[in-house]
């Protein structure tokens, strides 16, 4: 994705992308499409991908989130992480809305709109406690949101979710649920097995990006690196994310075709977390006044949600057919479009809202 300084607020949206980004849509709705039509017509599809497995990980998606997040990473600027850690305005709202303001947000939700559906009610909830730490990476980059400040907002995401997942479950859906007289449920998981989804999906993917900028620049320089290098890998993020997309519904594909109402009732809670989410983060961020790159990060890292984490806990504490199950599912078949438009939107608003932003060259 390129876009020069003196046209970037001024240009369509649909040309500030690249050829490849801005038929993204058409490329999601026909992996989403390829992966659930395989998933159902394909007999033991899912069952045979499912099995590609490493203790409990699943190695096609481990593999396309790898290749989708490594480049981004490697584009990142290391040493100017700096100006984001001692950024408070950033951090703070990140932090209050990530752990405060999303996890309670997802339980009311999931309480006003499914409360005679509890199994699909603690699956949302599941999903509401998990922070993105993957996807993210290219909402965000294809945004032209801050590529420094997301890497670390990840990272701090990433820590609090080793340390406070298993805490904040036990409170949203056994302690507050009990205070407020409504039926509790319990949440068996690990401080393991969430850091080893954090270990995998962001460790890996940051060190190799990091090594590769450190090791590129000093062989090559700066320059090379990143009008020559970069280019080059660019595309391999959207090539993994459609490949991570194809290899999800196709293990689930079964599952959500077979059942379009629950499918449907999921959905709506859903739809009105990302919308809240993700413009009430981008309001708070132009009321603190961060610029048009440091708000879209912030808002895209606070709507997005670690899918792969939730489907993971719901699967190994209730069961692979399981309603808590098919609620993790559910999440990105409406997580993935709603946030693809949201990059659109979220160009358009910067020149609306931010009329003076220049934006740098972004390979």
């Amino acid at each position: 994705m390129s876009t020069t300084p003196e046209t970037a607020a001024e240009t369509p949206v649909a040309r500030q992308l690249s050829t490849l980004d801005r038929f993204l849509p058409v490329w999601i709705i026909a992996a989403m499409a390829i992966g659930l039509g395989a998933g159902r017509l394909i007999p033991g599809l899912g069952s045979a991908l499912d099995a590609i497995a490493i203790d409990g990980v699943s190695l096609p998606i481990a593999l396309g989130l790898l290749i989708m997040m490594y480049p981004v990473l490697a584009k990142v600027r290391y040493d100017r992480l700096g100006t984001v850690t001692g950024d408070r305005r950033l951090l703070i709202s990140s932090l209050v809305l990530n752990w405060v303001l999303g996890p309670a947000l997802m339980f009311a939700l999931a309480w006003l709109m499914l409360p005679d559906l509890p199994e699909y009610r603690t699956g949302l909830i599941i999903v509401g406690l998990a922070r993105c730490i993957a996807m993210v990476i290219i909402w965000n980059d294809l945004a032209c949101g801050d590529r420094e400040a997301a890497a670390v907002l990840v990272a701090v995401n990433s820590v609090f979710q080793v340390i406070a997942f298993a805490g904040l479950g036990w409170f949203y859906l056994s302690i507050l649920p009990g205070w407020l007289g409504l039926p509790q449920a319990d949440l068996d998981v690990s401080a393991w097995q969430i850091a080893k989804s954090v270990l995998i999906f962001l460790g890996i993917p940051l060190v190799a990006g990091y090594l590769t900028r450190r090791f590129g620049e000093k062989a090559k320089g700066r320059t090379w690196y990143e009008e020559k290098f970069i280019p080059r890998i660019g595309p391999f993020a959207l090539y993994g994310l459609l490949f991570t997309i194809v290899v999800l519904f196709a293990l689930q594909g079964d599952a959500i075709t077979s059942r379009p109402l629950d499918v449907a009732r999921i959905a709506l809670p859903l739809l009105a977390y990302f919308a809240i989410m993700w413009f009430g983060s981008l309001a708070l961020a132009k009321a603190v006044g961060l610029g048009y790159e440091r708000s879209a990060t912030l808002a895209f890292t606070a709507a997005g949600n670690n899918f792969e984490l939730a489907i993971a806990v719901a699967i190994a504490t209730f069961g692979v057919t399981s309603g808590q199950a098919l609620a993790g599912v559910v999440g990105p078949l409406i997580e993935v479009p709603v946030l693809v438009g949201l990059v659109y939107v979220s160009l358009a608003l910067r020149r609306r809202w931010w009329p003076t932003t220049r934006q740098e060259n972004r390979s």
